[in-house]
């Protein structure tokens, strides 16, 4: 026995080593952290249990019978993150830079089955360079297995994705089916097609980093939810991230202990600028209004136009959509439709209620917008607020022009509860243009009709350029003091706890993609 429990603890003594301690050494050097190394920061201290260690691919071509390396380069398993149960993946670049094996596949589709069945979040620790190319249509395979199983996933358990090297090809789409990618700046890429690619087809030189960067997809792309300075920062991220979120589709988010005092926060009355042409930053609002140093921004460096993230509220995770009158004067785009879509559309998967702030003067206009489906963008945000069963409540601080006024969750199209602030200017659109419109011919024949605009302004600002007439109307639940808003959003979103809607039998709905 003796010797059979050696032999068994030289194995996986192999399997920690990976691809050998000169590639570990290799790994480090470029500042990043092996496979095993990111799993032990990232899950509770001792609670990581892997599932095939000893696992081995079944390639014989090309020599690679001679290249047996026990896990095959990715390690597997489960654990836990604060107590809740994850399961996860890391892939090892020190055995063939990470590629992507039909057996190494099978691993990750192992786990991701565990998960679903169990009702459990899975993590992916990427850093591949790619399908191993030796095997050919067997590691094709195994990445569409992935695929599908992501597919099956979506909406049912969270998937949290981590790009902490390359990931390119056709290893690129698992991450994108995911919830969230985070990204490390300087030490990982994502893109369909490399630089050598791309030279030799359109003649364009970029560099990786360019290409298919954290900063490039975090600016340009959107394709990646957040940006890490190293693996330490990423690892601390997903942590985070996963805190605000429920284990499964069927579970609420865990609630933080939290005693309700004094909820007043007088420093939200002097926030918003006496004139409305004026910006300022919709990050103070929020601030000022969830439990302090709980926001969580997601997509922050793309389409900042609209800030979307987590926070806490007397405790309770909450998602928040807001407009930002600080960039593009807080305007719905194109960009920006599709990021308040794709987060309400999670927040509304796992059992988030979600909080909208609301500033917006109408959508962009322009030939670029609408030859880039600004309708059919617009309409994804509309859909997906439409949609949503979770509990809605909407504050419109000051604009709310238009047909954004309907989109940004008004009552028309389901929000539980509305508020608006005495700056709330709710109407078709802004006081001037209105005027110009309205009183064209009047203005026209004025002596002076610069001063006959300013008057008609007034007298349209005065009859509809604020929340009252909303108010009659039924449309705004309460008109509220900036001061006291925190309050009123504990207890309503209290009071909206055990919401329950009722959705007409169906397959699923068809979003406008």
């Amino acid at each position: 026995m003796d010797d059979k429990i050696r032999r068994l603890q030289e194995q996986k003594a192999k399997a920690m080593l990976g691809g050998g301690t000169e590639r570990i050494k290799k790994q480090h050097a470029k500042g990043k952290l092996t496979a095993r190394e990111r799993i032990e920061l990232l899950v509770d201290r001792h609670s990581f249990e892997e599932i095939g260690m000893l696992k081995e691919h079944r390639s014989y071509d090309f020599g690679m019978e001679k290249q047996q390396f026990l896990g095959d380069g990715v390690v597997t398993g489960y654990g836990t993150i604060d107590g809740r149960l994850v399961y996860v993946f890391a892939q090892d670049f020190t055995v063939f830079g990470g590629a992507l094996s039909e057996t190494h596949a099978q691993k990750i589709c192992r786990i991701m089955d565990l998960a679903i069945e169990n009702g459990a979040p899975v993590i992916g620790l990427n850093d591949s360079g790619g399908a191993r190319i030796q095997e050919g249509v067997d590691s094709l395979g195994g990445y569409a297995d992935i695929f599908y199983r992501n597919t099956r996933a979506s909406g049912v358990i969270p998937q949290l994705s981590a790009i902490m090297g390359p990931c390119a090809g056709g290893a690129v789409y698992s991450p994108a089916i995911t919830d969230f990618i985070v990204m490390v700046e300087n030490s990982s890429y994502m893109f369909v097609t490399g630089p050598n690619v791309v030279k030799t087809v359109t003649n364009e030189e970029v560099s990786s980093d360019d290409l298919g960067g954290a900063m490039t997809h975090a600016t340009k792309s959107g394709v990646t939810h957040c940006v890490a300075a190293n693996d330490l920062d990423c690892i601390h991220q997903i942590r985070k991230l996963l805190s605000y979120i429920p284990q499964n589709c069927n579970e609420k988010p865990k609630d933080l202990p939290y005693e309700v005092g004094d909820e007043y926060r007088d420093e939200l009355t002097n926030i918003i600028p006496e004139s409305s042409m004026q910006p300022y930053d919709m990050k103070e609002i929020i601030h000022g209004i969830v439990d302090i140093d709980s926001f969580f921004e997601i997509h922050e460096h793309y389409a900042d136009n609209i800030v979307v993230g987590f926070a806490r509220l007397g405790g309770q995770s909450i998602g928040i959509v807001a407009n930002q009158p600080f960039s593009l004067a807080g305007v719905l785009d194109v960009e920006s439709s599709k990021k308040g879509a794709r987060f309400v559309r999670f927040c509304d998967c796992f059992n988030i209620p979600l909080l909208v702030l609301v500033d917006v003067p109408g959508f962009l206009p322009g030939t670029d917008q609408e030859w880039h489906g600004i309708i059919t963008n617009g309409a994804k945000l509309l859909y997906a607020f439409s949609d949503a069963t979770v509990p809605r409540i909407t504050v419109i601080t000051r604009k709310a022009y238009g047909g954004a006024y309907d989109v940004m969750n008004s009552k028309h199209i389901g929000a539980d509860m509305n508020y608006a602030w005495p700056t709330a200017e709710i109407a078709v659109m802004g006081a001037k243009g209105a005027s110009e419109i309205i009183f064209k011919n009047e203005i026209a024949k004025a002596d002076d009709p610069e001063a006959k605009l300013e008057e008609k302004q007034a007298e349209y600002q005065e009859k509809f350029a604020n929340p009252y007439r909303a108010a009659a109307r039924g449309f705004i639940d309460e008109v509220i003091e900036p001061r006291e808003t925190r309050r009123k959003l504990i207890k309503s979103f209290s009071m909206l706890n055990n919401k329950k809607v009722l959705l007409p039998a169906r397959k699923h709905g068809n979003i406008p993609l």
